[in-house]
């Protein structure tokens, strides 16, 4: 992945941290957004597109793709694919514990621990860059677009769901190419 990208990544987590910690106004504004971004969201049975995307259902997921490459004697790239979801993942659980930031009002039952980043949008985000990388090109423009679709979705239903703020989404989105562009650099 491109340096500048990497960059952009660090540094914008590296804000979101900071003013999910330390902002009064920040957090203000971000519940302000989340409000006006989840109205009028009902009418789609968004917890389907939570279930699918499920952090723990994306560790199974990505094992099914390492299972596979494996079977095509691609241990390396089966190794890159675990240990991009995993360490992603023990980095999403970190940086959840460290910040502590808790849910928005109203957010389900179902939802619990800590807000940021999103885990969801994480693992999404890890897997279908993971499945750009290995069959983008090969599969097409079609594909990466099915992909981005999906990855809206998840995002969506984040938000609707009441589960996360705004900086929560991009905060998981910006982990996910940070580890990404790492596991890529020690792996690829």
């Amino acid at each position: 992945m491109n340096l500048s990208i990497f960059l952009s990544a660090s540094l914008t987590l590296a804000f979101l941290i900071f003013n999910v910690k330390n902002s009064e106004r920040f957090n203000i504004i971000d519940d302000r957004l989340h409000q006006r971004l989840i109205r009028n969201r009902d009418g789609f049975s968004w917890q389907v597109v939570a279930f699918l995307n499920d952090p723990k259902l994306m560790v199974v997921w990505a094992v099914l793709l390492a299972s596979t490459l494996i079977d095509q004697n691609k241990y390396q790239t089966a190794l890159w694919v675990l240990a991009t979801l995993g360490g992603t993942d023990l980095a999403g659980i970190i940086l959840k514990k460290l910040v502590r930031r808790h849910r928005p009002d109203l957010h389900s039952d179902m939802e619990n621990g800590y807000s940021f980043p999103s885990g969801h949008v994480l693992g999404a985000t890890s897997m279908a860059l993971i499945l750009v990388h290995l069959f983008g090109a090969k599969m097409g423009t079609g594909f990466v677009i099915g992909l981005l679709v999906i990855w809206l979705m998840v995002v969506i239903s984040r938000l609707s769901l009441k589960a996360h703020y705004p900086s929560d989404i991009l905060a998981a989105t910006s982990l996910a190419i940070i580890c990404f562009s790492i596991t890529q650099q020690v792996f690829l």
